[in-house]
């Protein structure tokens, strides 16, 4: 069911490894590289409390969710098939704009289609089932551009008129065909469960205007449970924290590992793979990790779980922006893994090991608190309005975080993940104040 949920990562993946690298290659400014990325906070504020709205309130002889997972499929695939090919930074704005709309669509109607599909005792391994895929293809899509270096023979520094990497256009032609061929797989071995003759009369009364729409959308964040509203401020310092490290992270390696700040270096374009090899080893900690947490979140209760795992990445993010030293002669293991830059610097791989737990956890516990606390009849709406508390963070970091950069943290890469590590340990601490319903209740039964 949610191996959909991988090639729609896969994609989120690519962006998160290889737009700054892309928009650097084409000649943008560091302070700029927040709002340059502001397709996909905006896109998820606009689409996906409509689209959640609207699959809630569908009923097609494909389904509930289906029509959602396939437009938004073939907008993701179009965008990330022409990505590689941008020949100026507005070209790779609007093409980012397509493939985060897409992402957008299909995003929600698939965390809903597991509540649908599954009963309340199965939601911990449903969500942290998808994300343990959102860790395996993060970790693929990262590691793409290795792998065809280091398996493949591909020069590193074979590049295009426009400094974008062969191994770049490579690794977005793979994602565009996984985007589409892993959704209908799951579509087609498992379809949607058939809408009861209650349920069916209940959208059919509905009324389907866009008024109506926004309408309920007002309803359900005036009427919103107190779970699910106490994870605001979580969300803030989460999300807001996690833009700078995706916008930073590969900069802050090439000043402290590799000491350079000249995008169109070669020492640059290894720091690109050793962060794109970071990625996907805290990703593939991650897949490891969301699975061990469903026996630990269902006995610790996901809010706590979720608080540690805040914490332990956000000091991994602080750390990351102290280390030096340049890669020595790494393991067999790494090497045979594509991912020899990475394992010859030991501090770097304990540092993926917080993060991967930190976005496993992401990834799953909050969704567990929300699936426990929201109506089933209005799942769509909710989890589009979660998604709220996602992009709006995000969307404040690219209107804000460039002139905090410039003006507050001297406009050094590595100041920057230090702020974002200290707003992931703020966040933890808001956890405190969430209580998880379903593990509320089960004190109070017992």
């Amino acid at each position: 069911m949610n191996l959909g949920f991988l090639g729609l990562q896969f994609s989120f993946g690519l962006q998160q490894g290889n737009m700054v690298p892309i928009y650097s290659w084409l000649g943008a400014d560091e302070s700029n590289l927040p709002i340059l990325q502001l397709a996909g906070p905006m896109t998820g504020l606009l689409i996906q409390p409509l689209v959640g709205a609207l699959s809630d309130r569908t009923s097609s002889r494909f389904g509930r969710r289906t029509p959602y997972f396939l437009i938004g499929a073939v907008m993701c695939s179009l965008g990330l098939l022409f990505m590689p090919f941008s020949a100026s930074i507005l070209m790779a704005a609007s093409l980012l704009w397509l493939l985060d709309a897409g992402n957008n669509i299909t995003m929600e109607p698939y965390r809903a289609y597991v509540s649908d599909r599954l009963d309340e005792s199965q939601h911990e391994i449903g969500y942290l089932s998808q994300s343990a895929f959102t860790g395996l293809a993060q970790c693929l899509a990262f590691l793409s551009p290795s792998i065809l270096v280091y398996w493949v023979g591909i020069d590193r520094n074979a590049v295009d008129a426009h400094n974008i990497p062969t191994i770049t256009h490579i690794s977005f032609m793979v994602g565009a065909v996984l985007s589409i061929t892993t959704i209908l797989w799951s579509i087609w071995r498992v379809p949607e469960l058939p809408l009861s003759e209650d349920e069916k009369a209940r959208i059919a009364a509905a009324p389907k205007s866009a008024g109506a729409t926004l309408g309920e959308i007002g309803r359900a964040i005036v009427e919103m449970p107190q779970a699910m509203r106490s994870m605001a401020w979580m969300s803030l310092f989460q999300w807001y924290g996690f833009s700078i490290y995706w916008s930073y992270s590969a900069l802050s390696i090439g000043r402290s590992i590799y000491g350079t700040a000249d995008k169109s270096s070669e020492a640059f374009r290894a720091a690109v793979l050793t962060t794109q090899q970071l990625g996907a080893f805290y990703n593939l900690v991650g897949f490891a990790a969301a699975l061990a947490m469903v026996p630990i979140s269902r006995a610790l209760g996901a809010s706590r779980v979720h608080m540690a795992c805040l914490a332990a990445g956000g000091l991994g993010m602080v750390a990351m922006a102290h280390v030096a030293g340049a890669p020595s002669a790494p393991g067999p293991v790494f090497s045979a893994l594509a991912m020899p830059d990475l394992g010859s610097h030991t501090p770097l791989l304990l540092i993926a090991v917080t993060l991967g737990m930190c976005w496993a956890s992401i990834m799953g516990n909050p969704y567990i608190i929300l699936a426990g606390s929201i109506p089933p009849e209005r799942t769509g709406v909710y989890m589009g309005i979660f998604n709220m508390m996602i992009v709006i963070p995000m969307l404040l970091n690219g209107l804000t975080f460039g002139w905090i950069y410039n003006h507050v943290l001297g406009a050094d890469p590595r100041n920057a993940l230090s702020f974002a590590g200290a707003l992931l340990v703020m966040a933890a601490i808001t956890m405190l104040r969430v209580r998880d319903p379903r593990r509320t209740a089960e004190l109070v039964h017992a």
